[in-house]
């Protein structure tokens, strides 16, 4: 089981990182490895693997041997003597090949339960992963308004400067300052998401809620998308959870056979004689001993029929469902390939007019050189630069947690 886990959060990883720089994907595989080794959900699912698998252990015997003891209270007189008491044992073995079928019939449901135990890893890693970019996007945007800050309190010196020199208003300086308490706000607001994030990224890992989590400085949009290999979808532990759930309905199918079938029983009776104290013969006193072969023959089986539709309605259940979960899983899918391509234009197009913003910064500050500095025009240019720069941090952020659900989905 362990080289599985290992083997499984390997593959994720990288598949998942195979853009993202080395230092970022050595945390987050740490993260993921922390959550493997933590998340109370696998621990859960791997003892329920557990019992599952213990439970071979349980059919795999036969029915009880029964014994029973009579005294007679009136013992009945015989040629030989008097009947005292009575032993009896018995020991019923079901038909050739039940017992296997009971065992199978149990493996097939613990592979099941197995399959559990990879769907919630597959979920655990992505749902770590998504939350470490949250946090980074979250990270990231704190820094971009550090930045605006710094740059509005620039523009704060050149309009008292201006001020000074009767070319600006005190109007354009509050201004100003009311732009730069509204981004310590939206600041603080962030700092406060972070931490309600950092506490649920630390739930998903079963440690402290205060833990500090650090993430990487900075995320590049990708060159290129790493292949998608759509045809694995049909080999999702999702769906393979079905199959194995089908074959469990076929072995139960087997053992409900097996029960039509009869059962035999092997036995002895032992009967205590007493000598008769007026006779003298060879078999005066002996006991008698009764070996008994019996054969139990389900004549009503009108349940075994029952037993039968029952499970082929099952099956056709399993088949519907499973069909049903493929189907969700294509158009999430879809969904996660199609946003993936949005993000990555998205973003080209917030860089693309984050390039002409400055350009335009570039404008009004060699105006102020000439005194036709437009105050009006500073906090215009501030505030696209700033929602430019924002949305590319939210695109690169969509990129990889849509790379993450595709890799849920395919690998």
């Amino acid at each position: 089981m362990n080289y599985i886990k290992i083997n499984i959060k390997t593959v994720f990883v990288l598949c998942a990182l195979c853009f993202v720089l080395s230092a970022q994907s050595q945390e987050l595989e740490t993260l993921i490895d922390v959550a493997l080794n933590n998340n109370p959900a696998i621990q859960k699912f791997e003892l329920q693997y557990k019992r599952a698998s213990e439970k071979v252990n349980e059919i795999n015997t036969i029915p009880n041997t029964e014994f029973r003891v009579g005294y007679f209270v009136s013992e009945p007189e015989t040629r030989t003597g008097a009947q005292r008491f009575k032993v009896s044992a018995k020991q019923m073995l079901p038909w050739f090949g039940t017992i296997t079928s009971r065992e199978n019939y149990v493996s097939s449901l613990a592979d099941a339960k197995y399959e559990d135990i990879v769907i919630t890893k597959r979920k655990l890693m992505a749902s770590v992963s998504q939350s470490y970019y949250n946090l980074y996007a979250n990270k990231a945007k704190q820094e971009v308004l550090s930045e605006n800050i710094k740059l509005l309190e620039t523009y704060e010196t050149l309009a008292l400067t201006s001020v000074e020199v009767g070319k600006a208003s005190a109007v354009d300086v509050l201004r100003l300052q009311i732009r730069q308490n509204e981004t310590q706000q939206l600041k603080d607001v962030l700092s406060q998401q972070f931490l309600v994030e950092q506490t649920n990224l630390n739930n998903l890992l079963n440690r402290k809620n205060d833990t500090a989590v650090s993430v990487v400085d900075s995320l590049m949009m990708p060159l290129e998308d790493f292949e998608i290999t759509t045809k694995n979808l049909a080999l999702h532990p999702e769906l393979l959870k079905y199959d194995k759930l089908f074959k469990s309905i076929e072995q139960s199918e087997l053992i409900n056979q097996k029960e039509r079938s009869p059962m035999i029983g092997f036995g002895l009776d032992y009967i205590n004689v007493s000598e008769r104290p007026d006779m003298n013969f060879s078999d005066n006193g002996k006991d008698i001993v009764m070996p008994m072969v019996s054969l139990s023959i389900p004549i009503f089986n009108k349940k075994y029929k029952s037993k039968t539709v029952q499970n082929e309605l099952q099956q056709q259940e399993i088949t519907a469902q499973k069909q049903e979960r493929l189907n969700t899983l294509k158009t999430l899918l879809s969904k996660a390939i199609n946003e993936r391509i949005s993000a990555r234009i998205s973003y080209a197009m917030q860089t693309k007019n984050l390039k002409q913003a400055k350009d335009a910064e570039v404008i009004l500050i060699k105006s102020y050189e000439t005194g036709t500095i437009d105050f009006n025009d500073v906090l215009d240019i501030q505030e696209l630069q700033l929602k430019f720069q924002m949305n590319q941090i939210e695109f690169i952020k969509d990129y990889y947690v849509q790379s993450t659900i595709i890799n849920y989905l395919t690998q």
